[in-house]
């Protein structure tokens, strides 16, 4: 494998960039996508070594839109770590919860580089916001109702993808259902899938740009969506 990690980021500036520094202990790339930040993300990340890209419309206008959506932003990601000559991607959210230094157990989990890799968190341990540990339970049963196995952590941020497949998946999704969709769409492809467990951190001043209350619903309507395709 020739594996690299790949950080979302809006408005990440406070953990970015230690973040970075650490990830980069792990693997010799780390890609940050800016997705519409308004504050120093990009330039924190610079910083730290990573490689940071924004949208084309970003660029175009000297200046970040709207942000794009976590889905929008990990293609991006994925598009560039494979030009890049890489073949698996290990993704962290940019808002510290997950511990660069276990990469390499998701990089051990499998010795083969198509199978997409899930860490799977213990948030009631981790004293995660119960409004989290709900709308996180109510994901895990319905895909693992939909799926018909049994799916631990279908929200975590920290999983190993395999870009040549999981880009041929053509997930639609451009938000938090993203993660949902792919990995979907990656069982009925019949790609290998692992769950391992991993660390979380729940500090009281992490910001997340996910709402527990509606973001869950829109993953259900993303799946339903996925379900009634003819092509699916």
């Amino acid at each position: 494998m020739h594996p690299c990690a790949v950080i979302p980021a809006l408005d990440a500036e406070r953990t970015l960039g230690d973040l970075v520094t650490r990830a980069l202990g792990q693997v010799s790339t780390v890609i940050v996508v800016d997705d519409g930040s308004n504050d120093a993300t990009a330039a924190v990340a610079l910083a730290a070594g990573a490689i940071v890209t924004r949208h084309p419309e970003a660029l175009e206008l000297g200046q970040n839109k709207p942000n794009q959506g976590k889905g929008a932003a990990l293609k991006r990601g994925f598009a560039l770590a494979q030009n890049l000559g890489h073949d698996v991607a290990v993704t962290l959210d940019a808002d510290g919860q997950h511990l660069p230094e276990e990469i390499g157990i998701l990089l051990a989990a499998s010795p083969d580089p198509g199978a997409l890799v899930l860490g799977v968190r213990d948030l009631a341990a981790a004293d995660a916001p119960v409004a989290n540990q709900r709308s996180n339970a109510f994901a895990n049963g319905f895909l693992s109702m939909v799926t018909a196995r049994r799916l631990r952590d279908t929200q975590c941020g920290m999983r190993r993808y395999p870009l040549a497949a999981t880009l041929r998946l053509s997930v639609r999704d451009d938000g938090f259902a993203f993660e949902t969709e792919v990995l979907l769409r990656a069982l009925r492809q019949g790609i290998p899938l692992v769950q391992v467990p991993i660390s979380v951190r729940y500090p009281a001043d992490r910001t997340t740009h996910f709402d527990p209350r509606t973001d869950p619903w829109r993953i259900v309507a993303r799946v339903l969506r996925t379900l009634s395709e003819r092509r699916f």
